[in-house]
């Protein structure tokens, strides 16, 4: 796609208040990550991107500290309007999601003892842990391309669990000592 083709196929944010509210409704969206939405609304949706503009914008984002998508919300801010898209690009993605977790805080202050409360906060711990679980199970099949190996990267995996629950190793220190000693046999290896 020739340059002349990729400005064609995207367009540019109407105004500072589009802008914000395609931010704010973006953040609505998305619990625990919101890439795969981002992607959805500012390339498909929105068309202010193309998908190469979005992978390098992503790539981008991915070496700034903080969180990918604010930093991808800074950068668009900036390329449309400057400074000041910056901070409205920025104000939507974080007003919103800021307002709901505050006022659940409060919620949760009042009802934090509650029965029925504790039980249900009990039970998402539970599918929380599940999900992280069956995560770490799908990505068992590609402990085969793994530089350290299977049984190795078993080990490690292993020998963290142990520590954590056990042993009650602090994470700070896991991760510096099996962290550490899981970077130094993929460099060898390697």
């Amino acid at each position: 796609m020739s340059a002349e083709e990729a400005t064609a196929a995207t367009r540019r944010p109407e105004s500072l208040r589009a802008l914000f509210l395609a931010f704010t409704w973006l953040a609505l969206q998305g619990f625990g990550g919101v890439l795969a939405v981002a992607q959805r609304e500012l390339v498909e949706k929105h068309r202010w991107l193309t998908r190469e503009d979005f992978v390098e914008t992503l790539a981008i984002a991915q070496v700034l500290p903080g969180p990918n998508i604010v930093n991808i919300s800074l950068m668009l801010g900036d390329r449309f309007f400057g400074l000041r898209g910056a901070f409205v690009a920025m104000a939507g993605m974080l007003l919103a999601p800021s307002v709901i977790v505050l006022a659940l805080a409060v919620l949760y202050g009042h009802l934090a003892t509650h029965p029925v409360v504790v039980d249900a906060l009990r039970g998402m711990g539970i599918v929380a842990a599940g999900l992280i679980l069956a995560t770490g199970v799908k990505l068992l099949s590609s402990l085969k391309k793994n530089p350290i190996g299977r049984w190795p990267s078993l080990l490690l995996a292993a020998l963290t669990v142990a520590a954590m629950v056990w042993l009650k190793i602090p994470l700070p220190w896991l991760v510096l000592v099996l962290g550490g000693a899981g970077m130094a046999l993929a460099w060898r290896k390697v």
